[in-house]
């Protein structure tokens, strides 16, 4: 059994790599720019300045400044520093170009042109404020254009509005800069290396995004160091968007409550539904055995909403029975003041049985049926009648014999109730105001919160994980039959 349950730890480290990178390309490739939530992006125009720095501040510290991976291949032709450039559709035109040309050296040569350029006319703002804003706002659009777009037509005839935009004799300094960068960007044409399109080349850099997401900025073993982040190994999952806060700081926040009402309702079902199946099968073709088959097939037909709904109308209403609070897990006006833990959960209690009710009933119909079917499998073998045949009491028989060899099919249920606790219900939380995991990750889905959405997804595999591991123990408990090497 030790040696077994080795391997399969040994057998965690290649999965969790698996996961680990599933989950990294997930967020590579999420759609928009981390920087761009992360910013109060401000139309004042005094507020660019600002703006811009605080990009580049939080482009280093989530590293994505660094190269993708541990490795990569790119054409000779390829600029590896892309990942410098703050904005994206910037750093996408550069390639675009990079790959009509096949020289990087004369796009990077106009595109710093082009950022000179940028800076120039935002410092001499004060000039063209004076004149007209519209010159002002004209040529930064203008500017913006060229940084972000590959089509040649399209960058000719921006500079050719530009350069009418720029005739006044005050804008003379402006002008001469643009008709340069102009020159620039002609000059990327006149001498094509297109063959380097076609060269491949192995890049090896050690410090990349995926080394900083799992590891952080600091030692890799000890994490002494760390600036910014101590690496997804030590339960560093990244700052969220929405809140600028520690991911695992919000999991943490709301873990509890998924965790308390996922534990305390698996367990309530498991009590309740063992005895009734084992009472289903041994009362087989009986009346009351009968009732019992109907509500575990009646409450798993009752969606989770309507009885919550139901639950809600009838026993938090005031029109009829005002019994328990309607949502929130504690009063509305907070715990008395220096009340204990056992206070604070009795004050708490009247918030969480119309929930738990929710929570269990569809498990508990689901589980009796699986005992029941286990049980009637057990207690039709032969093994079953040689026990009765000895003597053995009945509540031995049933017990002893009979439901410890129709345990299997419920550890295998056990085993996904890991990765539920991580996921809690987003339903539930949401009609009854619980501030669980499920409204976590609703509202991160809502907003486009992905290190947090990335988080769930990486811990419910490691919790998957776990949760089979500890089914195969069981498996061997309840089965002596069943041996692993």
């Amino acid at each position: 059994m030790w040696r077994y349950f080795i391997k399969r730890l040994l057998t965690f480290i290649p999965t969790i790599i698996i996961i680990t990178l599933l989950a990294f390309i997930i967020s590579v490739n999420a759609p928009g720019d981390a920087t761009d939530r992360l910013v109060n992006v401000s139309q004042e125009d005094n507020a660019a300045a600002a703006t811009l720095n605080a990009r580049k501040a939080w482009r280093e510290q989530l590293g994505l400044d660094l190269p993708l991976f541990y490795f990569s291949i790119h054409p000779l032709a390829y600029c590896d520093t892309l990942n410098r450039i703050l904005d994206a559709s910037e750093r996408t035109a550069i390639s675009n170009q990079i790959s009509v040309t096949g020289n990087k050296q004369p796009v990077e040569n106009f595109h710093h042109l082009l950022h000179l350029l940028m800076v120039t006319t935002a410092a001499s703002k004060s000039t063209f404020i004076n004149d007209t804003t519209n010159t002002y706002v004209g040529l930064i659009n203008g500017l913006t254009t060229l940084q972000n777009n590959s089509d040649k037509n399209t960058v000719l005839q921006t500079f050719k509005d530009l350069d009418q935009l720029l005739m006044p004799a005050n804008y003379l300094a402006q002008r001469l800069l643009l008709q340069t960068t102009k020159q620039r960007y002609l000059q990327m044409d006149k001498h094509p290396t297109l063959w380097k399109n076609y060269i491949p080349v192995f890049h090896f850099q050690i410090h990349n995004q995926y080394h900083r997401w799992l590891f952080g900025d600091g030692n890799v073993f000890t994490g002494k160091g760390a600036v910014y982040s101590r690496g997804l190994i030590r339960g560093d999952f990244g700052i969220s968007y929405a809140t600028k806060d520690k991911v695992q700081t919000l999991i943490g926040q709301r873990l509890s409550w998924s965790l308390f009402f996922s534990i305390c309702s698996i367990l309530a079902a498991y009590l309740i539904s063992i005895p009734l199946g084992v009472f289903a099968a041994v009362q087989r073709g009986r009346p009351l055995e009968k009732i019992v088959s109907l509500l575990t097939f009646l409450l798993p037909a009752m969606p989770t909403f309507w009885v919550a709904t139901v639950l809600l109308m009838t026993f938090a209403n005031p029109a009829m029975l005002q019994w328990f609070p309607a949502s929130g897990v504690a009063p509305t006006l907070g715990y008395k003041t220096g009340s204990s833990f056992w206070s604070q959960a009795l004050q708490s209690l009247p918030h969480l049985i119309l929930p738990f009710i929710c929570y269990t009933y569809g498990t508990i119909a689901f589980l009796s049926r699986i005992v029941r079917v286990g049980m009637l499998d057990s207690l039709a073998q032969d093994y079953i009648r040689t026990a009765r045949a000895k003597g053995l009491s009945e509540s031995t028989v049933i017990w002893k014999h009979a439901f410890r060899n129709s345990l299997l099919p419920l550890i295998t249920v056990f085993a996904n109730v890991f990765p539920a606790v991580i996921g809690g219900s987003v339903i539930l939380e949401t009609i009854f105001t619980i501030p669980g995991m499920g409204s976590l990750i609703y509202q991160a889905i809502g907003n486009q919160d992905y290190p947090v959405i990335i988080a769930v997804f990486t811990l419910t595999g490691l919790l998957t994980m776990v949760g089979y591991l500890i089914s195969d123990l069981l498996y061997a408990w309840a089965d002596p039959r069943i041996k692993f090497k």
